[in-house]
């Protein structure tokens, strides 16, 4: 499509349009690898220091503007304000984390024989973020950040129903020094906008948080030309409780493991693993927490959780709870929005869709186990392999299932998968490479290495 276009945005809660934006063609894309590329040059050039103290001015300008991006973040995501907030401040601690590892991307000095031989990490060039609508702003932090350290140019697509805070980002950017076209953001469809950034030859790596099957697709459109890529893609992760966890602990934190943020969350803990012996007393407690948590306008602080981000979203969330199934239900508000309550499955076929396929919405499944073995199958039997809780006292049951369970991230007595100074990344149909840590920048540099001879 060569045909200007335009993407309307829409407040999940409401319903109503929020915003109209541009969208981008093959042609705003080409045009826009050229000047990233200048720029990068030019960039890639300066002192190291230099990058540093632009990414902390841009650290700043954007801690200076979390109240208005997370206002954007509200009503153009559904999500809550005080996530909305959280999320801001994140891409202000990324970018600050970012600019801590530019003088300190270092090569290595290797001990051969005959002569001297160092590596030098050099930076690809320009890169692609495609950024998911889930979380708009951390996400495409979790790409541009460490690649603008690392020396390269960024063009940012956001998904096509959250560009707001992506577009509010490049402008800040600019206000805090960056160089003109180093960051830059193409809002756009993904079959158009997404579609020609991924298969130009001008950029170097793509980077993409969404669903596997899309994932797929890039992975083979990138491979025509070995261009690299990462990959952050689906879970179905499992929240496993062993008979000897603090058990009143484990169901107090369940909720918002697979709540936060709707459901709609890679990493969240849809599948509920008790072990057998305490699955009745787990339900028991489980369902009051359930049935409390306050679904409702996001903007008000008293609220945990949010609308969906679409009526498709609404639609598929739907497909996966007939009404007749067994399940512990919350309430959600009625009239427009998107919205759907929290609900629990209990007393479902391990294999069934509900408890294998990601969902993406405020739905969990309960599921029975009778050992820690048993509890390994179960927490494996999935194409997928994000995240993950285990709850027990036994710290040597605590490090066999860690071991065991092929996932990414685990948690042990906690729900917490993700954070800006740890690698994140998935196992199987979850992704291809990590992102964030210590080595987050390392992933957007190429490594040369040279050998000096000293023999007369």
């Amino acid at each position: 499509m060569s045909e200007p276009y335009e993407l309307d945005v829409l407040n999940p809660a409401t319903e109503e349009v929020v915003a109209t934006v541009p969208g981008a063609t093959p042609a705003d894309v080409d045009a826009a690898v050229a000047r990233a590329a200048a720029a990068q040059r030019v960039w890639s050039a300066a002192a190291p220091a230099d990058r540093a103290r632009v990414l902390r001015r841009f650290a700043a300008v954007v801690d200076g503007h979390i109240g208005e991006l997370a206002a954007l973040e509200v009503r153009e995501a559904g999500h809550t304000v005080g996530n909305a907030r959280w999320e801001a401040g994140n891409v202000r601690d990324l970018l600050d984390y970012a600019a801590g590892g530019v003088e300190r991307l270092n090569g290595r000095q290797i001990p051969v024989p005959g002569g001297l031989d160092i590596t030098i990490l050099e930076p690809l060039g320009v890169i692609g973020v495609i950024a998911p609508w889930n979380f708009p702003m951390p996400i495409a932090a979790w790409g541009t950040a460490p690649a603008l350290a690392a020396g390269n140019a960024v063009i940012l697509k956001p998904a096509e129903t959250t560009p707001l805070t992506a577009l509010r980002l490049a402008e800040l950017a600019l206000e805090a020094g960056l160089p003109e076209h180093l960051f830059q953001v193409l809002s756009g469809r993904g079959d158009i906008a997404g579609d020609a950034l991924v298969r130009h030859p001008g950029v170097a790596k793509i980077v993409f948080t969404g669903s596997t099957r899309t994932g797929k697709q890039i992975m083979s459109l990138c491979a025509g030309q070995v261009k690299r890529v990462t990959l952050e893609l689906g879970g179905k992760s499992p929240n496993i409780v062993f008979a000897d966890a603090d058990l009143e602990k484990a169901v107090a934190a369940a909720p918002m493991s697979f709540l936060d943020n709707s459901g709609q969350d890679c990493c969240a803990r849809t599948r509920i693993l008790v072990q057998r012996s305490v699955h009745d007393r787990f339900l028991e407690l489980l369902a009051p927490a359930i049935e409390s948590v306050v679904v409702g306008d996001p903007a008000d602080e008293r609220t945990q959780m949010g609308p969906l981000i679409s009526k498709s979203q609404l639609e598929k969330v739907r497909s996966y709870v007939p009404d007749d199934a067994q399940a512990i239900r919350g309430s959600a508000p009625a009239g427009p929005g998107f919205w759907f309550p929290p609900t629990v499955l209990t007393g479902v076929d391990p294999a069934c869709p509900a408890a294998t396929e990601e969902i993406f919405g405020p739905v969990a499944a309960v599921l029975p186990f009778d050992d820690e073995a048993d509890a390994i199958r179960l927490a494996n039997a999935t194409d997928y392999g994000l995240s993950g809780s285990i709850w027990t006292r036994d710290v040597g049951r605590a490090l066999r299932v860690s071991g065991a369970v092929s996932a990414g991230n685990l948690s042990v007595n906690s729900h917490s998968s993700v954070r800006y100074w740890t690698p994140f990344g998935g196992y199987k149909s979850s992704g291809l490479g990590r992102e964030l840590g210590p080595d987050a920048l390392t992933a957007f540099t190429e490594t040369k290495n040279v050998f000096i001879s000293t023999e007369a």
